[in-house]
């Protein structure tokens, strides 16, 4: 397999280096180093409160002194179950500084899927805010949790089982820990769970380097290439840090600068535009549909949005449309990117130095080989230009692998080249586009739902004989789920309460928003569920 040249790199700005140095010894010197380079100056803003740099450092390390008291040593799984907060960047990098494995929880998870997670990943710690402490309670006797730190935003505190405590009680002021030693390389930090074309739950292990890496590689895109830098940067940290383009496109990155990270725990347009408004960030990194939700907002013009330097957008493909409508509404642009979990997550973006291609996903980020292939006679080959083919990628910030799944990480990295699976084309200047995707996966308000997992909650109703779930068109959510469904002989039920059993055993965005109930459902010749083929007559309806 010969691989193509590296046409992208014209378009870099010269100040932009080709390749990716880590000057960190773990992250949380990312942490410590910031702290000293920017002591006093306000690292996190919250509401109506600010916590600065040496404020930040010194309470993840009052914290992990804390975990350090009560057992958790290097190894040891940290669960965290938060919305966007500055306790979130405590416990992130106390996990850190001792050499644990942080495991993301979504905060959206119903029981059953924190039990996957807790199990798969044998947390024994975990880090939850107050409103989802009954969900863990739940699932807690069937998991490896030994001890849950609450987080609360004051008012009435909720009671808590014996052995359960506050974060404020917990925490001890001083920061008696020895030194960890930590390789960056090899030690995972964090462990981001996805999913496959099996639908079975995978933790994405990233390393430090894995994470230290992709967060100087955005820095370095954005940044360094800007003749006028504000005194004290500011940026909307809007997504959420519980997946990995929040945290290291935000989070990380707003540390890695030496940012004022303005938190908010969940995207409300009409605050969000107020926020700006008041602030007056230099940075914001979206969704698509946060920017749907933007399109449609009548203060979108008074809001000062437009005078954002850098407003770009991941997690599912952007339409042109809404680009074009954001853009003609507000005078500036807003840019596209792609990653994946497994590349934590950015590989190919628009940075600000790059005239923009509508469509396109921008050029590979530095250090990050790109390259498209198809499988021929003789193996797999590089495509010419302008040709569609399987995007494989290459990099300091691909994934170690999966989380004891041997078998699995076999499949998509070989001899260091990450097969992601997506279908994508390269125009002569080195700019990538995302035209569709081998694997099944639906893409809703930039959440990744796997149509397995959907189809096994419908196999457990009583009613239900067969199942088969696809991605349909949605204005807003990009896409949204629907599932075909078989009744057992003499069943009856109605789509709607099938909708409503869903919603007891589904996060909200993986729950079906229709679904229709067929006599028979398509199979191959040796009985296999044919996927494909409900989606090609779905299809046929839409047009």
């Amino acid at each position: 397999m010969v691989y193509m040249k590296k046409p992208w790199l014209k378009c870099y700005d010269p100040r932009i280096s080709e390749q990716v140095s880590v000057d960190y010894d773990s992250l949380f010197d990312l942490l410590k180093q910031a702290a000293n380079i920017h002591n006093e100056k306000p690292a996190l803003t919250f509401f109506d409160r600010s916590w600065s740099y040496k404020e930040t450092r010194m309470i993840s390390e009052w914290f992990a002194a804390s975990l350090y008291r009560i057992g958790l040593k290097k190894g040891d799984r940290l669960a965290i179950m938060l919305p966007n907060c500055p306790h979130y960047i405590f416990s992130l990098f106390a996990g850190f500084r001792l050499g644990g494995i942080n495991v993301q929880v979504n905060p959206m998870y119903v029981e059953r899927e924190i039990e996957y997670v807790l199990n798969d990943s044998e947390a024994e710690y975990m880090v939850v805010f107050e409103a989802f402490y009954p969900k863990v309670i739940q699932v807690k006797p069937k998991t490896s949790l030994k001890k849950v730190i609450v987080v609360g935003f004051g008012g009435n505190r909720i009671p808590l089982e014996a052995g359960d405590i506050y974060f404020e009680d917990f925490l001890t002021h001083d920061n008696v820990i020895p030194d960890i030693p930590i390789n960056i390389h090899e030690d995972v930090a964090l462990l981001q769970y996805t999913g496959g074309t099996t639908g079975v739950s995978k933790g994405v292990m990233l390393t430090h380097y894995n994470l230290l890496a992709n967060t100087i590689q955005v820095c370095d895109f954005t940044y360094n290439a800007v003749d006028e830098k504000p005194e004290n940067f500011k940026l909307v940290s809007v997504l959420p840090m519980f997946h990995v383009y929040g945290l290291s496109c935000n989070a990380l990155a707003a540390i890695r600068i030496g940012c004022n990270q303005l938190i908010m725990p969940r995207f409300d347009a009409t605050e969000l535009l107020e926020l700006i408004k008041r602030e007056k960030p230099f940075h914001m990194t979206v969704v698509p549909t946060m920017i749907f939700a933007l399109n449609n907002h009548p203060l979108l013009e008074e809001s000062n949005i437009g005078e954002i330097f850098y407003l770009n957008s991941g997690g599912a493909p952007l339409p042109i449309e809404q680009i074009k409508s954001f853009e003609k509404r507000v005078g500036a642009r807003v840019v596209d990117g792609y990653g994946l979990s497994e590349t934590a997550p950015s590989a190919i973006t628009t940075p600000p130095f790059l005239a923009q291609k509508l469509g396109s996903v921008g050029i590979p980020l530095p250090g990050t080989e790109a390259r498209i292939v198809k499988e021929t006679p003789v193996g797999l080959v590089d495509v010419p230009v302008g040709e569609a083919g399987e995007l494989l990628l290459r990099g300091p910030q691909v994934m170690k692998g999966y989380w004891r799944r041997p078998g699995d990480t076999d499949q998509v990295l070989k001899n260091g080249w990450l097969y992601t699976g997506d279908i994508a084309k390269m125009d002569e200047d080195g700019y990538f586009y995302i035209l569709d995707r081998k694997k099944d996966i639906i893409i809703a308000s930039g959440y990744n739902v796997y149509p397995r997992e959907i189809e096994e909650v419908l196999y457990q109703h009583e009613a239900v004989e067969e199942a088969i779930v696809i991605g349909i068109p949605d204005i807003y959510r990009g896409e949204t789920v629907k599932a075909f469904v078989k009744l057992k002989a003499g069943a009856s039920v109605s789509p709607q309460s099938l909708i409503e059993f869903a919603k007891l055993n589904l996060a909200p965005y993986k729950v079906p928003k229709e679904i229709e109930l067929l006599d028979e459902l398509p199979k191959s010749s040796v009985g296999k569920l044919l996927r494909r083929m409900l989606r090609k007559e779905q299809e046929k309806v839409e047009k």
